[in-house]
């Protein structure tokens, strides 16, 4: 039962790990968006819509 313990212990830790780190990351990106973005926050967003514009829509289903 000891190696068993040990890796029900290593997976736990390995998961809260990856988890808060993944959590740190959204949560960072998130302030610095909001923080330095400023007016520039959809203009990613706005350059693809203006690309985009005309375009057919294909595939889905037909109605």
């Amino acid at each position: 039962m000891d190696l068993a313990e040990y890796a029900m212990d290593f997976l736990i830790v390995a998961a809260l790990v990856i988890g808060i780190t993944a959590f740190m990351g959204v949560m960072a990106n998130g302030i610095g968006e909001t923080i330095f973005a400023g007016k520039k926050k959809n203009e990613n967003v706005d350059h693809t819509l203006k690309t985009q514009a005309g375009w057919r829509k294909v595939g889905g289903r037909k109605k």
